[in-house]
């Protein structure tokens, strides 16, 4: 079977940087807040090209916080509007609602599949004061454009990094565009943690002493509360493991590339199925290798019979999922409804082989044939 990710793979790979780093916090009994966590920032800031990175428990409360220290510094407040693409991951809209802000879904390119600047400005309003561009599947937004836009209108933006670590526009990676970015280090990343984990980059200094103390219970110092504040702190033993699989990124993301160029050579003639549109192979760090198709279940039962593992990302889209079904009703998505409904995930493992690929491009193409 070639699995979709092979986790343990991945990380056998690193298997004695791993334990070494995990014996590191355990001899130094320091467990929370500690200078692994500070390395990690200070080696991850450097990474993106920011002045400040600030470790959290997860993806999901690096959007969370950061939206709540902009409510908390009075640039936010309840009831604003924040432009999202309509085909992102629940996690980004969860984060707008879960500040008392409104999400304003819009439809994506319908080549990249990210968000389009052209109908970011068709849905400003007066209430609009944030936007929050994903960088899916691991392509890099057009973050000029939408950077123009919000200077035009005096917006704020948040960069949804999640699935884009290390992707780049002319040199300028990911979350180093906007106001701020946020990050998941969910084990399935193409920077995972052993577990839960996030961060936050910013050049705002301002901004990240507040997300400092909103993560540790809206305290700078211990039992001194200047903000109600939770417990979303990156813990020294994934601080750690990060730490050993930061210095590893850019080669599996080297090794990411490879194997899309040969989906996108092997699979060019396969005129059933529409590809990924890539420009600049340094955009794209290729999170996922997504395919869109009329026929995608008979496809991926096609694959799995073959013993090719596919996932979807995502089957339903977020306006139509029920924790939703009260506020979207009046919206009318029909692009990311098809995209929803046709794209399926290739496997797109670093540590794969060649042989591999050639025989899941050999196998999309008996499918088509028969």
């Amino acid at each position: 079977m070639i699995n979709f990710l092979s986790l343990k793979s991945i990380n056998s790979q690193y298997s004695n940087e791993l334990k070494d780093a995990c014996s590191r916090v355990i001899d130094s009994g320091w467990y929370i807040m500690g200078p692994e966590l500070e390395a990690f920032e200070s080696e991850f800031a450097q990474y993106c090209g920011t002045e400040y990175a600030i470790g959290v428990a997860n993806g999901l409360d690096a959007l969370v916080l950061t939206i709540r220290a902009w409510k908390e510094l009075g640039k936010l407040n309840v009831g604003d509007e924040v432009i999202v693409p309509a085909n992102t991951y629940i996690a980004s809209i969860l984060a707008i609602s879960e500040n008392g802000l409104t999400p304003v879904l819009v439809e994506p390119d319908e080549e990249t599949l990210n968000i389009s600047p052209t109908n970011i400005r068709a849905a400003i309003t007066d209430k609009t004061k944030a936007i929050l561009p994903v960088h899916l599947y691991g392509l890099i937004c057009p973050m000029p454009q939408i950077m123009e836009i919000a200077q035009e209108f005096e917006l704020l933006v948040l960069e949804d990094c999640a699935q884009a670590h290390g992707a780049n526009m002319d040199g300028k990676k990911v979350g180093s565009w906007a106001h701020a970015g946020a990050f998941s280090f969910y084990p399935g990343k193409n920077l995972g943690a052993l577990g839960d984990a996030g961060a936050i980059v910013t050049n705002d200094n301002e901004l990240a002493n507040v997300i400092r103390a909103l993560r540790n219970y809206g305290s700078h110092r211990k039992y001194e509360n200047q903000y109600k504040g939770v417990n979303s702190r990156l813990d020294e033993i994934q601080a750690a493991m990060l730490r050993v699989k930061l210095k590893h990124l850019d080669a599996e993301t080297a090794r990411r590339q490879q194997i899309a160029a040969k989906y996108l050579i092997g699979l060019a003639t396969v005129e059933q199925i529409k590809l990924p549109t890539v420009n600049n192979q340094n955009e794209h760090v290729w999170h996922l290798f997504v395919i869109q198709t009329d026929c995608r279940q008979d496809l991926a039962d096609h694959l799995l019979n073959s013993g090719v593992q596919t996932l979807i990302h995502y089957p339903i889209a977020p306006h139509a999922q029920q924790a939703y079904a009260s506020e979207f009703d009046g919206y009318d998505l029909p692009i990311t409804e098809r995209i929803h409904s046709q794209v399926l995930s290739l496997p797109i493992d670093p540590t794969m082989s060649d042989i591999d690929v050639d025989f899941i491009i050999s196998s999309i193409k008996q499918f088509y044939k028969s």
